[in-house]
Order: structure tokens, then sequence, then C-alpha cells
């Protein structure tokens, strides 16, 4: 089995489209039809994406076809009714601390601070922007530079 084959077994087991799996990888859809027609091979880019998407893929499976196509140290069952969106069973939902994104809480705080009783906050000054250059391209490949304030264009 090639593998192609094998990413095709991937897509069939998953129950997605070529054009699915290509979104869900975040790649050009192209890149996953001439894989599985078989005129390229997969880049090292795009196996990588299957392997961080799908972290339960086996990578001795995908790369080389020895073993089974899943991971023997994660529970498939499990990984199934986790992404079933429309299970009846509840299933424990992770839970979000600030700790997590670090990055969007910095932002919260920035744009909705929520003081407490004994924190100063200070507001940070963002510099207003001003238009510098406006560039107008034409479909005759010419172009057209305008700047504000300057009353020329170039």
């Amino acid at each position: 089995m090639e593998i192609k084959d094998r990413i095709k077994a991937i897509m069939e087991a998953e129950n997605e489209t070529p054009a699915k799996f290509a979104d869900r990888l975040q790649i050009n859809r192209a890149v996953i039809s001439h894989i599985l027609n078989g005129r390229n091979n997969p880049s090292l880019d795009v196996v990588m994406k299957i392997l961080s998407d799908m972290d339960y893929i086996n990578p001795d499976w995908l790369l080389n076809g020895i073993g089974s196509m899943y991971r023997t140290d994660i529970n498939i069952d499990s990984l199934s009714k986790e992404r079933d969106l429309f299970s009846t069973e509840s299933s424990p939902s992770p839970i979000v601390t600030p700790i997590d994104n670090p990055v969007k809480n910095a932002e919260d705080q920035r744009v909705n601070p929520k003081p407490s009783e004994n924190s100063i906050f200070m507001q940070e000054k963002i510099p207003d922007k001003k238009i510098a250059q406006i560039i107008i391209y034409y479909s005759d490949n010419t172009f057209e530079s305008f700047i504000p304030n300057s009353g020329n264009s170039k």
C-alpha cells in the first residue's frame, strides 16, 4: 500500500471528501488531488499537517505502512465520542482558564480592564494613524501614487 492509499484510508475513516480534508489541513485542494491521483507524492509539510491535526494517526503507519492506522497509546473510541457533536452522552468539557491564552487575555485586559481593588492601570496611548500613501494599480500594469497633504502624485 502506497502513502497515497494510506491518506485515502484516513479520509475514508474520517468520512471526509478530498476537499474537506484539504480544508481541514489548510492546504490547497489541488495538492490533495495530485497526491490521490498519483501525480505527486505528499510533501513533508502535508505529512506533518496530517500528523499534527490527527495526533491519533500512527506516524509509522502513515510513512511506512508499519503497524495499524491508529496509535496504540490512544483510545480511538473516546476520540470519536469527543468529536461527535450530536452525541446524547455528555462528555466533560475542557476547563479554560486565563493561563490557556495569555495573549488573548492581555488584549481583553487592555480593551476592557477589570482592576482589582489595589491595582492601578495606566492607559496606553496609541498613536494616531495617518495615511502615508495611496497606490492605485490599473489593469494595464501602470499605477499612480498619491501622497496626502502634499498635493502631488507620482
